[in-house]
């Protein structure tokens, strides 16, 4: 008789998951739980824990999301160097000693924002060199799928994250919040340590002898497309962190409604990512991502006409079908416009737009909304999701033209 675990796994991954990435997909499944279960809540904890004024928990945000952005190419740019395992185990084992760092701060609110300012260190390292193994555990044909289950992985984490935060602040305390999260980082280092292997079958042979960062910078197609990625996650930030102060303050929606309707994207992702990308796999990835990014952008123009739950619940469905096409899509489009020996420095540089577009777009939203109004903000997002859309076609047929590479 097949293990629960094992039974559970084919419930959602199905039997077509290679068995090369099933490590990984554990691995992603514990560090998303431990993120998750923790960042939902730091924002919360900072002002009533430590007494933090929210205008210095946004400086705390913002310098975190710089000192993501650039550990993030740093990471992916030291993996191609000394492999990918050895950077998730340290990216792993500083979430470890930063969580227990946050259990000792105490009611210190210096020391706890300075936490907050470098966690970004500690929780984008990982990123770049996790989508880089994908590429080197399977082939060519199989990196859109490959991708697709990491990230059903991901949002199974994001599902299970906040409420088992919840839980232990609820029967608990702020500390059994990050020594429980601790616990799950150290059982993703031990699941690593186990479990992923040193080299894939589709490894380079030998570390790269040039520097990344020329060779990014000298790439058309792919700074063209990191510039679309940029606002694409702009348009992503914006549902996440941008739309609930919209909801809540111009639409009258209450803030535990807007809790119930956000599960939907995690519970969608993993019910629906994986049949998603099979049946979309023959068709090119500048289709896919020239659609993609507008049906996350462009449905946000209706709340200017009509803001009843069902339209909202609608607008937020079409927004987790375009962000299902365009996620796997781009990261497979990374690893095919990667050199095979900085495929890491090139997952770094599209993981640091990641960063930069949660360091933006509230930023950038909620200036627009506090001067021009609401309207003007969702104009303004479903605009960028046009020019990104654009942006990452563009991308694609530069690259086809240049490379005779197939997209």
């Amino acid at each position: 008789m097949a293990h629960p675990a094992a039974r559970a796994a084919r419930v959602v991954w199905g039997t077509g998951i290679d068995a090369e990435l099933r490590p990984v997909l554990a691995v992603s499944l514990a560090a998303s739980v431990a993120s998750t279960g923790v960042w939902s809540f730091v924002g919360i904890w900072a002002i009533r824990r430590l007494g933090a004024q929210e205008s210095t928990l946004g400086v705390a945000f913002l310098v975190n999301a710089a000192a993501g952005a650039a550990a993030a190419y740093l990471a992916g740019h030291l993996s191609d160097r000394f492999g990918r395992r050895p950077l998730v185990l340290a990216t792993l084992a500083g979430q470890v000693a930063l969580l227990v760092g946050f259990l000792a701060v105490g009611g210190n609110e210096l020391a706890g924002l300075a936490l907050v300012c470098v966690a970004g260190l500690f929780f984008q390292p990982g990123n770049p060199a996790t989508q880089a193994i994908v590429a080197d555990l399977v082939p060519v044909a199989r990196h859109e799928a490959g991708y697709a289950a990491v990230r059903v992985a991901s949002n199974l984490g994001t599902t299970m994250g906040p409420p088992f935060g919840a839980v232990l602040i609820a029967l608990a305390s702020w500390s059994a919040l990050f020594a429980g999260a601790a616990l799950v980082a150290l059982l993703g280092f031990v699941l690593a340590l186990r479990l992923l292997p040193a080299r894939g079958a589709f490894s380079p042979a030998e570390p790269p002898a040039r520097r990344s960062m020329p060779v990014v910078l000298h790439d058309r197609p792919f700074v063209l497309f990191l510039l679309s990625a940029l606002l694409a996650y702009l348009v992503y930030v914006s549902f996440e962190l941008v739309l609930p102060i919209s909801l809540v303050s111009s639409h009258g929606v209450s803030p535990a409604a807007w809790g119930l309707i956000f599960v939907l994207n995690p519970l969608l992702v993993a019910l629906f990512q994986l049949p998603l990308t099979a049946r979309l796999a023959l068709v090119p990835t500048s289709i896919k991502l020239s659609i993609a990014v507008p049906l996350m952008g462009l449905p946000f123009l209706l709340l200017s006409f009509v803001d009843t739950l069902p339209v909202i619940v609608a607008i937020v469905v079409v927004f987790v079908l375009g962000e299902m096409l365009w996620v796997p899509t781009a990261q497979t489009l990374v690893a095919r416009l990667a050199p095979a020996d900085l495929r890491g420095a090139y997952m770094g540089a599209f993981a640091s737009t990641i960063a930069l577009g949660f360091a933006l777009a509230p930023l950038l939203g909620l200036v627009v909304r506090e001067h021009f109004g609401d309207g003007a903000l969702w104009i303004a997002v479903a605009a960028t999701s046009l020019v990104a859309g654009a942006g990452a076609a563009d991308a694609c047929w530069i690259a086809v033209g240049r490379r005779r590479i197939l997209l």
